[in-house]
This record gives C-alpha cells, structure tokens and sequence, in this order.
C-alpha cells in the first residue's frame, strides 16, 4: 500500500458512514494516469498507483509453502482496491479463494464501482468468495482451514486503522490465525514498516520460519511482509 504518487487534488467519489467509522474512495487524475485510493477514518490507507506489495503478499505465501500441495486454499484479509485477490486468481495455482471484507462499501466498489477494474475478472472467477464480516470474527467462528492467511487489513501491526484491530496481533489473535491454517501453512502479514517485536510475537505465539521480505517504495522504509509457518 505506498503512498500516492499522483499530487493532483483528488475527487471524491463515494463516502460512507458505517460501524467502524468513515471510509471514503477519492480519484487523482483522470482519464488512464487515475490514482483511485481509500480513506478509512482520516488515514490514507491504500491506492492503485502500485501494487507490487500487496501482489507480493501473495506471491510470497504461495512460495514459502511447501511443494506437493495441490490447489492451496488461501484466506485473504482486506479487499482493498484488489491487488491482492486479483493476483491469487490470476498468478497462482490456488483452489478456493475467500476474502474477508468487513467494509460493505468498499465491496461495493468492486462490484460496480470504479475499483472493478481491477477486481472484476477475480470476482467472477468460481473459487472466489467474498465474505462481509470481520476478520478476526471470521477466524474465531470459521470451521475452515487454509494452507495460507494473507492479511492486509492495517498500515501494519503497529499502525492499525481503528484500535480493536489491535486485536488481530495480539497473542489470542495470532492463536486465531494459527488455528485456521493446515499445518505447514503460512501466515503472511503486510506492513507499512519492518516491525522486529512483531516477529518476535509471531515467535512467542508458536510459529516458526518467521522473517520478513521487503519491497522498496518511492520514498520512505520499504514496505513489509511478514512471513511465519504453522509447525506441522
């Protein structure tokens, strides 16, 4: 999720008002050079003007699993403007694919909206599910299993969107996280920012193979992924 590149004055083009606060879609640009991003509750949260990290939040999951798994079943956190779950459709041999919105609008963005564009093959493609929930709900309440959790819901674990995110990072979270993943499968986390303590509770709560990879932005600390395995 870098931020914009684009500095022309943005248009809004949708706001809404739900149980987690405001969450606004703006346009820079026009024409084929429109930077499409969110707001959630004041805070720049993601835009189209990249998407080589969240691309690589996937990618780097399918990697660190280990070989021999036929059609990987992966739960993405965070629609997001669609980077994400348009590369597990279109890169990668996955089997089912759900993504976890707790933002009604912002799906809504995808499924007639602007953000469609990005989405919209992903959307229509039958392993795809979108649920409108919350995450850490979803996780706590699922009988599922996924061989890889990618999870793009914040700015990071130390830079959260609303404060109960918090608890997505927390020792009963990550117990969450590891409860619904096949042994051996990965949890990816993305991050605005290398965060060492994180990798230290990913340790604490029972993974193993924790590191993180990172990809250069523009301006600023690169952008992170956070990796860590389910022991078998």
């Amino acid at each position: 999720m870098p931020f914009p590149a684009v500095h022309a004055p943005p248009v809004t083009l949708d706001r809404h008002e739900g149980p987690y606060g405001e969450v606004v879609l703006r346009r820079r640009g026009e024409g084929a050079e429109a930077v499409h991003e969110i707001i959630a509750n004041g805070c720049f949260l993601m835009d189209t003007s990249d998407g080589r990290s969240e691309r690589l939040l996937v990618d780097a999951a399918h990697d660190a699993l280990a070989a021999g798994r036929t059609a990987p079943a992966v739960l993405i956190g965070g629609l997001g403007v669609g980077f994400s779950l348009a590369r597990a459709a279109a890169a990668h041999g996955w089997g089912r694919i759900t993504v976890v919105e707790r933002e009604e609008a912002i799906i809504g963005w995808h499924r007639s909206g602007p953000l469609a564009a990005i989405s919209g093959e992903a959307l229509a493609d039958p392993r795809t599910v979108i649920l409108h929930t919350d995450l850490v709900s979803h996780l706590r309440a699922t009988p599922d299993r996924y061989d890889a959790l990618c999870l793009d819901i914040d700015n990071g674990p130390e830079w959260t969107v609303t404060d109960d995110n918090e608890n997505l990072y927390s020792p009963a979270g990550l117990a969450a996280c590891q409860g619904v993943l096949e042994p051996g499968g990965i949890l990816a986390v993305w991050s605005a920012q290398p965060s060492p303590t994180f990798g230290d509770a990913l340790r604490n709560a029972g993974f193993s193979g924790v590191r993180t990879e990172e990809i250069q932005v523009a301006r600023g600390v690169p952008d992170v992924v956070h990796l860590a395995v389910r022991p078998a």
